[in-house]
């Protein structure tokens, strides 16, 4: 959400409501609300009612409050429905399909590469957090540290993105894979069983 005043009105007027449940589901009061956000209680009640217009600059605060994102304030429909509706990304041919939905925390991700994606630069990069991933289909190249890791259909990796570090698909065929992605210490507790131990 970029411009509040290019949304359509329906969008417009489903925010209060929106704001209200999630405030209720959360059994949190508006003076605690407001605590927790530095929005005046008035305005929050004005925000739900509908007699405020919402502002990128009021549902920020709000968003991380409740832990959701934007899209969610703003055109999620309200109908209780768990299921992610994931919105595709796609970077340099690489197609992400989010499926969590809450800021913060471990992120998982479906990846679609197509043949030779992400080929173009293997230089391995480094940044915080620990990353897991494992192969639906295809195969992936994954370069870490020293190691040049030809990975398979059920092979998992996990590792610290502090190791330098390069995946992507060589091949000629697509690839999937599902990845998680934790913040700066956070591990996913998650292993790959050792070949040797599958009998």
């Amino acid at each position: 959400m970029t411009d509040d005043a290019a949304l359509p009105q329906e969008v417009l007027d489903a925010v209060g409501p929106r704001l209200r449940a999630l405030r209720q589901q959360r059994q949190v009061t508006l003076t605690q609300l407001s605590a927790a956000t530095g929005i005046s209680v008035s305005t929050l009640s004005r925000l739900e009612s509908g007699g405020r217009r919402p502002t990128l600059e009021l549902l920020l605060p709000l968003a991380r409050v409740h832990q959701v994102t934007l899209d969610e304030l703003v055109d999620a429909p309200p109908t209780g429905d768990p299921r992610v509706h994931p919105r595709p990304v796609v970077r340099h041919g690489l197609t992400m399909l989010p499926l969590t939905r809450r800021p913060g925390g471990v992120q998982a991700y479906k990846m679609i590469f197509p043949p030779h994606a992400r080929t173009e630069d293997r230089s391995q990069k480094t940044h915080e957090g620990h990353e897991w991933l494992y192969v639906l289909s295809g195969r992936l190249q994954l370069l870490l540290g020293e190691h040049d890791i030809d990975l398979g259909p059920g092979e998992v990796v996990e590792f610290d993105t502090r190791t330098p570090h390069w995946f992507g698909n060589t091949g000629s065929a697509p690839a999937e894979a599902l990845a998680l992605f934790g913040p700066q210490g956070e591990r996913m507790h998650v292993r790959a069983r050792p070949a040797r131990d599958a009998d």
